[in-house]
């Protein structure tokens, strides 16, 4: 999975009436989180420099974190990522720019737009997951539990 950062930030922005800003940081977090969810690694690309402290960002898990720099821009840098993809047709570009879309397309990649994937992202990290089941389940319950079942029940006399 590759994402053009500020893109998707901007279709965050755009999401909903009151938008609460988010940083790239915390929208690093929540890619995470969703991409821990659904077992896929991800590479995000923000365009600039950003913060001079990176070390956030080598934390976080399932998720590439890359700055253009001030020489190239993001799209440059997804262009070039699209282009050396040994398997495009299994990759999912996350972009709502034409140029990123047109690459991703010529390809013959996914494309998605940045909305569509924030929806996406929202509905499974809203999902409740599964508890486990009890272990008992499996593997029956103890003698020591039978036992006082059998007593409870009047199936078995104390001895």
């Amino acid at each position: 999975m590759l994402i053009d950062g500020y893109n998707l930030l901007r279709a965050i922005e755009n999401f909903s009436e009151h938008p609460e800003p988010i940083t790239d940081v915390q929208l690093c977090m929540v890619l995470s989180r969703y991409l821990l969810r659904v077992k896929k690694k991800g590479t995000i690309v923000f365009d600039g420099t950003g913060p001079r402290d990176k070390v956030i960002f080598r934390n976080i898990r399932n998720l590439e974190v890359i700055f253009s720099g001030t020489s190239h821009e993001a799209d440059d840098i997804i262009e070039k990522l699209i282009l050396e993809n040994t398997a495009p047709k299994r990759l999912v570009v996350v972009s709502s720019d034409r140029r990123v879309k047109a690459a991703a397309k010529k390809r013959r990649a996914t494309s998605i737009s940045s909305l569509d994937f924030w929806e996406e992202v929202i509905k499974q990290l809203e999902k409740k997951r599964r508890k486990p089941e009890p272990r008992q389940k499996f593997s029956g319950i103890s003698e020591f539990e039978t036992d006082l079942w059998l007593k409870e029940f009047g199936l078995k006399k104390d001895t």
